[in-house]
């Protein structure tokens, strides 16, 4: 059984938006770091970041500068209660390429129970990225049994 990089399950998932500070740096630094696509981007008078859309691998991400009540960004809280998944055809590439460009390495790039290659990166603004890579496919009930094993 041959497996795809990007699971078709995951293809179309929730779409993330992501508040920070210093929206326009962190385009710049997704798009040296993993290798976003800006797709939109809507700028206020005061050049801060209202609205905007990257693209890494076929994978959405909104995000802007955050303010007001509802949003703020993880510097300003002190963490993030968000891991932000995402497939890629070369996790360990995407790794190489994300913490020459300034991101945090939690956790290197290893094959995982489920079927994945999985890495763990903190961008400077706060969010945590987990980077995938398919390898195989498994069935739900594999994947329980995989677990049961490491969990013993």
């Amino acid at each position: 059984m041959t497996a795809t990089a990007i699971p078709e399950t995951y293809r179309n998932a929730v779409v993330a938006h992501i508040m920070l500070d210093g929206a326009a740096n962190a385009i710049e630094f997704y798009t040296r770091a993993f290798g976003a696509d800006e797709l939109f981007r809507l700028a206020g008078p005061d050049g801060r970041v209202l609205h905007a859309e990257i693209g890494i691998q076929g994978s959405t991400v909104m995000l802007g500068d955050a303010e007001g009540p509802h949003f703020s960004a993880p510097t300003a809280v002190g963490g993030t209660t968000v891991g932000l998944h995402v497939f890629v055809d070369d996790v360990d590439a995407l790794v190489r390429r994300a913490t020459t460009a300034g991101a945090e390495l939690l956790q290197p790039p290893a094959d995982q129970f489920h079927g994945d290659r999985t890495a763990i990166l903190k961008d400077p603004y706060g969010h945590v990225w987990v980077f995938l890579t398919h390898l195989e496919d498994l069935t739900p009930q594999e994947v329980a049994r995989r677990a049961r094993e490491l969990l013993r």
